[in-house]
C-alpha cells in the first residue's frame, strides 16, 4: 500500500518565494502526496495570504495553511508540524524551507529509502559529492564551518554523516512518534537534536546528496551562537551515555550498564567469584544480568532480584524473582545463599540498614556478602559541591537513583552495625571505559585508557578517600552482634 506522504513547508517572512518553492514540486510528488502543510511562523509579511492565495488557484495540491498565533521558533515550528502528521496519520513527512533554499524537485530522491523500507529518516547531504557545495555558491567560511561542526558531531555523536546542517531531510512518522522530539530547542539547533535522538533510538539514518543553492534569502541564523548551541548537544549526549548530567537525550539506554575493564567494581567482583567454589549467589539489583551471565559460566547457581524485568534478564539468571529492594526483601527469595551480591544497591534504598538485616536472615553459615558502594567525597562530587553545581547525574556517584549516600567510614559503621565485619576491602577508580559510551571515532585510544587508569590506580593508593570512585568490600557476619539498640539505629 502507498504509503502517506506529507510535506512540512517552514515559512518565515516567505512571502516572496513561496509560491515559486509550491510551484517547483514536481507533478509526480503531486500526484502521491497526501498533504502539504504551510506552516507560517507568524510572519511580518503576507506569507499566510499568499498561502492561502496559492490553495484558492491549486487544485492539484493538498493544501493545508496555517499561522501560528506567535512566533515559535525554527524548531518550534518543526515541532507543531510533526505533531499534526503524527495525529493525522501521515507515514512519510518531508520537510521543505519556504525561502527556496532546498530543491523541492528532489523530494522524490529523499523520500525514496522510506518508501522502500531502507531507511527510518533520510538526510539531504551538500557534502557528499566532493566540491559541489562550493559549486553550489557556498561561502568559504560555511563550507569550513559546516565540516568541522560535523567532526565534531559525528565524534561525539558516534556517527560518520558527511553533513548535520541540512534542513532538508525526511522521516518516517512513526519514529517520530517514538523519540521525544517536543523536548528538543524550539532554535535553529533543533534539527542537531533530533538526529541525537534518532541515533539513541537506533533508528536507520541515510543520508542523499541534494544540490547546493544560495540565493538572495534572508538567513535568521546566528552562526557563532549557532556553532555553539549544535556543540554542546553534541557534548552533552556524549556526557549523558557516559552518565553525566540529567541524561535525557540517552533517553533509550534503561538497564544499568555493566562497567566494563580490569579494576571495575563488577570486574573485581567477578575475580573474587572466580576463586569462589560453585555456590548459591544472590544478585540483588541484578538489572539486565550481565553479571549474573559470567558468574554462571563459572559454575555458579544466580538468583537475580531486580524492581523491572529487564528484556533478557529470564535467560541471564537461573531465577528471577521481581521485587522493589526499597520495600525490603521479596518474601519469595527464601534461601540459604552461600554469596549474596549487592553491587551498586545500597545507596538506592531508603534503609540500606534493613536490606542489610534481611541478607543476614537469608545467608547460609558460613556465607559472604559482596558488596559495592560509591564513594561520595570522591573528588567529582566535592568539586560540584564546592562550586554550587550540585545536581544528579543519569549514571554514577551522584546517580539520580541514588537516596543515600557513603564515605569509608559511615559505610564500615553500617556494616559493623548490622553484625558483619569487613574480610576485604578494595578502593576503586574510576570506571575509564566509560569514556568510550556513545563515542564512535572518538573513542579513547587503547594506550590513552591504560594512561589514565594507571595515573588514577596511583593516585587511589595515594589517597584513597579522595581518589576511589567506588568501594568494593567482602562481609562475613561477625562472631558477635552488636546491641539491639545499636542495631535498631539506622546509618547516618
Amino acid at each position: 500500500m502507498e504509503p502517506r506522504i506529507g510535506i512540512l513547508v517552514v515559512a518565515y517572512n516567505a512571502a516572496a518565494t513561496l509560491a515559486e518553492v509550491l510551484d517547483r514540486i514536481p507533478p509526480a510528488v503531486r500526484s502521491r502526496v497526501a498533504d502539504v502543510l504551510v506552516f507560517d511562523d507568524h510572519s511580518a509579511d503576507p506569507t499566510y495570504l499568499v498561502g492561502l492565495g496559492y490553495k484558492s488557484v491549486t487544485a492539484d495540491l493538498p493544501l493545508t495553511v496555517i499561522r501560528h498565533p506567535r512566533n515559535l521558533g525554527y524548531g518550534g515550528n518543526q515541532k507543531a508540524g510533526y505533531r499534526w502528521a503524527i495525529d493525522h496519520g501521515l507515514d512519510i513527512i518531508v520537510l521543505l524551507h519556504g525561502d527556496g533554499q532546498y530543491a523541492p524537485e528532489r523530494i522524490d530522491d529523499v523520500i525514496a529509502p522510506l518508501v522502500n523500507d531502507e531507511a527510518d529518516a533520510v538526510l539531504g547531504s551538500r557534502m557528499l559529492d566532493a566540491g559541489a557545495a562550493r559549486r553550489g555558491g557556498m561561502p568559504l567560511y560555511k563550507y569550513l564551518g559546516n565540516r568541522i561542526l560535523t567532526k565534531v558531531e559525528n565524534v561525539s555523536v558516534g556517527t560518520s554523516l558527511s553533513e548535520w546542517h541540512s534542513g532538508y531531510r525526511a522521516y518516517r512518522v512513526s519514529s517520530l512518534g517514538g523519540i521525544p522530539f517536543e523536548r528538543n530547542s524550539d532554535g535553529f539547533d533543533f534539527d542537531t537534536e533530533i538526529i541525537i535522538q534518532l541515533v539513541e533510538a537506533e533508528q536507520r539514518i541515510i543520508e542523499v546528496p541534494i544540490p547546493t543553492y544560495y540565493g538572495d534569502e534572508i538567513c535568521y541564523v546566528n552562526g557563532l551562537r549557532y556553532a555553539g548551541d549544535v556543540t554542546k548537544d553534541a557534548m552533552r549526549y556524549r556526557a549523558h551515555k557516559m552518565g553525566f548530567g540529567s541524561g535525557e537525550l540517552a533517553f533509550a539506554s534503561e538497564a544499568y550498564e555493566f562497567k566494563e575493564g580490569e579494576e571495575t567494581s563488577h570486574a573485581i567482583l567477578e575475580r573474587w567469584l572466580a576463586d569462589t567454589p560453585p555456590s548459591k549467589v544472590l544478585d540483588l539489583g541484578c538489572s539486565s544480568g550481565e553479571l549474573a551471565t559470567r558468574l554462571r559460566k563459572l559454575g555458579h547457581h544466580v538468583t537475580g532480584v531486580d524492581s523491572i524485568e529487564h528484556p533478557g534478564v529470564t535467560e541471564a539468571v537461573d531465577e528471577f524473582v521481581l521485587g522493589d529492594l526499597s520495600q525490603g526483601l521479596p518474601a519469595t527469595v527464601t534461601g540459604p545463599f552461600d554469596v549474596v551480591l549487592a553491587a551498586d544497591v545500597l545507596e538506592h534504598v531508603p534503609h540500606p540498614h534493613e536490606v542489610l538485616s534481611n541478607i543476614r536472615r537469608v545467608l547460609a553459615p558460613g556465607g559472604r556478602v559482596m558488596v559495592s558502594v560509591p564513594n561520595f567525597v570522591h573528588w567529582y562530587p566535592r568539586l560540584r559541591v564546592l562550586f554550587g553545581w550540585f545536581d544528579y547525574d543519569r549514571r554514577g556517584i551522584l546517580d539520580a537513583g541514588h537516596l543515600r549516600f557513603f564515605t569509608w567510614k559511615s559505610l564500615e559503621r553500617l556494616t559493623r552495625r548490622e553484625g558483619f565485619t569487613v574480610v576485604r576491602h578494595r578502593p576503586v577508580g574510576l570506571p575509564i571505559e566509560v569514556f568510550d559510551r556513545g563515542g564512535g571515532a572518538g573513542k579513547l585510544s587503547y594506550r590513552a585508557k591504560r594512561a589514565v587508569s594507571a595515573l588514577d590506580r596511583s593516585l587511589v593508593k595515594v589517597r584513597p578517600n579522595l581518589f576511589a570512585y567506588q568501594y568494593v568490600l567482602e562481609l562475613a557476619p561477625a562472631a558477635e552482634l552488636p546491641a539491639a539498640d545499636e542495631l535498631a539505629a539506622p546509618d547516618r
